[in-house]
């Protein structure tokens, strides 16, 4: 049986280009906003672009929600990105304070630097802790962003990659199964298709 990457479509992500690029790293890829097919899935996807609490509420509203939370209990490979990744944490401050999902501890700011918010565009990633995604990805490796908010992490061991923007910013997470990517691997040449295809290897 082949195996399958879900893309959850929740009407926030640009779902597309995401699964454009897993067609083009070979990786089996279907979008959907079906819950059945979620859980038959062999991993997940949560793309995002958009506010956090626009997101929740289109989550909450297919009860897709609870269906992720479960699913990456239960240990399928999940991944996040952009606002997808902030969505994987306890809460938002952005627009007004907003739960997230709760699988990684800790909270998305409003990134606290001199330099213009949104940050967009190209920066490098520093690599203090290895993971599966990181896999064969270098230190100082360039990669896009396009935010204005950031994750405050509990748990330092959640950190794999930040990004220094006058300040540092997470740009890679992960608790067990579950991995968040601030910046666009879609957007971000070989060494995002690279991630993703570290992603894809894991089932």
């Amino acid at each position: 049986m082949n195996k399958k990457i879900a893309i959850v479509d929740y009407g926030m992500g640009n779902l597309l280009s995401v699964k454009k690029a897993l067609d083009y790293i070979g990786a089996n890829s279907f979008i959907t906003s079906d819950a059945e097919k979620l859980k038959e899935s062999d991993a997940i996807i949560l793309p995002g672009v958009g506010a956090f609490p626009d997101a929740i509420e289109s989550l909450k509203k297919n009860g897709l929600n609870k269906i992720i939370t479960n699913e990456a209990n239960e240990g399928k490979p999940f991944l996040g990105i952009c606002l997808g990744m902030q969505l994987l944490f306890e809460e938002s401050e952005e627009v007004t304070k907003t739960k997230g999902l709760g699988l990684i501890k800790g909270r998305i700011i409003k990134i606290k630097t001199e330099f213009k918010i949104p940050q967009i565009g190209w920066n490098s990633i520093n690599i203090p802790k290895e993971c599966e995604l990181l896999k064969g990805v270098l230190e100082k490796s360039y990669v896009y962003f396009v935010h204005s908010y950031c994750a405050a992490l509990e748990n330092k061991d959640n950190l794999n990659a930040y990004c220094d923007y006058g300040a540092k910013i997470p740009a890679v997470v992960s608790s067990k199964n579950v991995f968040g990517i601030q910046f666009h691997p879609e957007k971000s040449g070989e060494i995002g298709l690279k991630m993703l295809k570290n992603f894809w290897e894991l089932i």
